[in-house]
């Protein structure tokens, strides 16, 4: 007789082979009476596989996961997957609310893993997510993109050196694949320690909808869940990844106006000219300099700079 699926219980709801179920997983009761949630959506298949977290808007204001995975829970059924999916749309939700990307005492929430259920509001909520969700799962990818004025190529920051990471990581296809070192108290180092392969998804900037980084994200997460299994077919990429074991950012000598010559995905050339500086008065005008050759993945669109500003972001071939 062939496998059955297991029931999934998340958040105290318990999800059915075949059934989708939207659940709150509530971390903190407000003064006026709602709760800040978790607000997850459990997609538990018919037949066995894998259990994969889909996770956005960590940071609030990074809006365009949110959209990708909207499109994505459209047209994801739980009777046409193996396996289970749990999907967070929002996982700052007070953060989401007000446009911002910290929770409102201030403190960033992909620097307050794995947590613990008593102290501040990031660390009980960081608590709950890797609880409830994390380490029920078995692999991940957390939708981010630039903050601040900057924007980000699409592309997959993850560790290349680890085989189960590194194929889900070429599996996904995104136009740049970038292998990073975790940081202190982020989903991707918790979830790291846990034994999870996870991949970091950047693209876009805060507050923006982007079609281009919105594409890539829905078609990403497709491929690398036909990759394991958990759906059949998904889009072919459209060009190979451009892979990088190092990445610079080119800051600002000097303070000033800033024209940039360069878009994401341009190549460039060490020395060549990507921009220049002026002052207010016209009287100066200094070029702007890649110090080494590679793609372009990241730029500051803000032209008021100061210096020290990271303007823009070169991953070199690897």
């Amino acid at each position: 007789m062939p496998v059955e699926q297991e029931p999934v219980t998340v958040g105290g709801v318990t999800v059915e082979p075949g059934e989708r179920e939207e659940v709150e997983i509530r971390v903190e009761q407000l003064a006026t009476g709602p709760w800040i949630s978790i607000p997850t959506v459990v997609l538990n298949g018919r037949s066995p596989g894998p259990a994969v977290c889909i996770s956005a808007a960590i940071h609030g204001d990074e809006i365009n996961g949110v959209e990708a995975i909207r499109r994505l829970l459209i047209e994801l059924r739980p009777g046409d997957i193996a396996g289970t999916l749990i999907v967070v749309p929002v996982v700052n939700e007070l953060g989401f609310m007000a446009g911002d990307r910290h929770l409102p005492d201030g403190r960033d929430l992909n620097r307050s893993f794995p947590g613990t259920p008593r102290g501040s509001l990031a660390a009980r909520l960081a608590y709950l997510f890797m609880q409830e969700i994390v380490q029920r799962c078995d692999y991940a990818v957390d939708l981010h993109c630039g903050s601040g004025r900057r924007s980000n190529l699409p592309q997959i920051r993850a560790d290349l050196d680890d085989e189960r990471t590194r194929k889900v990581a070429e599996a996904f296809g995104a136009p740049a694949t970038i292998h990073a070192r975790v940081r202190d108290g982020s989903l991707r180092e918790a979830a790291t320690q846990h034994g999870l392969p996870m991949l970091l998804y950047e693209g876009g900037e805060s507050n923006r909808f982007d079609d281009y980084a919105i594409d890539a994200a829905v078609d990403g997460t497709r491929r690398m869940l036909a990759h394991l299994g958990v759906i059949d077919g998904a889009p072919a990429s459209s060009e190979a990844s451009f892979v990088s074991r190092e990445t610079r950012w080119v800051r600002a000598a000097r303070g000033g106006m800033l024209r940039l010559d360069v878009e994401l995905g341009d190549p460039v050339e060490p020395r060549q000219v990507i921009g220049n500086f002026s002052d207010i008065y016209g009287r100066r005008n200094l070029a702007l300099r890649a110090p080494v050759g590679g793609l372009v993945i990241g730029l500051n669109r803000n032209p008021l700079v100061n210096q020290g500003d990271a303007l823009v972001h070169i991953a070199e071939p690897a």
